[in-house]
């Protein structure tokens, strides 16, 4: 009679790789999943707004956040008052002269200019999802040059006046980190 032999089965490196190809699928498909989800749906109906500032000089700066806390309450208002882009539309051109002058008081001498139009909006991130820089239906407010660096907002449906905290993260810069990259590094 034959003995029973025990066979001893090697697996290849394929074999051993095979579930960390499987976990990175699936978080691919995760991440496809709520970005799928979570953006899309605010990107026609959106009027952005974005100020520029001067220049990169911290007086400059500090004159682009007093103007956004000044005209922030009237942007806001306009929201409230509209349901549609139309309206938020009609409404925010019925509020430019005080914005205007909102702004050219804060900014004492430097040249201040607001105006709609498409313009080039650079990319930000909104919770989950990513605007990517396109041209977009803003009012673009420049104060003197405008060749500092800006702050946007899609100002329809509210993305960035939530809570006061959040425009303060919004102000400093934020550095942009991918979780995959990140998990993958953390392996290794």
């Amino acid at each position: 009679m034959l003995q029973d032999y025990e066979l001893k089965s090697v697996k290849s490196k394929f074999e051993k790789c095979l579930p960390y190809i499987e976990l990175l699928v699936a978080v691919i498909i995760i991440q496809a999943l709520i970005l799928l989800f979570t953006g899309a749906e605010e990107e026609e109906g959106t009027i952005r707004f974005r100020l520029l500032a001067h220049s990169n000089a911290q007086i400059d700066q500090r004159v682009k956040m007093d103007i956004q806390d000044e005209i922030e309450p009237l942007i806001k208002k306009a929201m409230k008052d509209s349901s549609t882009k139309e309206q938020l539309g009609d409404n925010l051109k019925a509020i430019e002269p005080e914005i205007i002058s909102a702004a050219k008081e804060i900014a004492g001498s430097k040249n201040i200019k607001l105006e709609r139009k498409n313009a080039l909006i650079p990319p930000k991130r909104s919770g989950l999802f990513i605007h990517p820089q396109s041209f977009y239906d803003a009012y673009i407010l420049t104060i003197g040059s405008g060749r500092g660096d800006n702050w946007w907002c899609a100002v329809f449906p509210d993305v960035c006046f939530g809570d006061k905290e959040a425009v303060e993260v919004d102000r400093e810069e934020e550095e942009v980190t991918f979780f995959l990259w990140e998990w993958i590094k953390g392996i290794f």
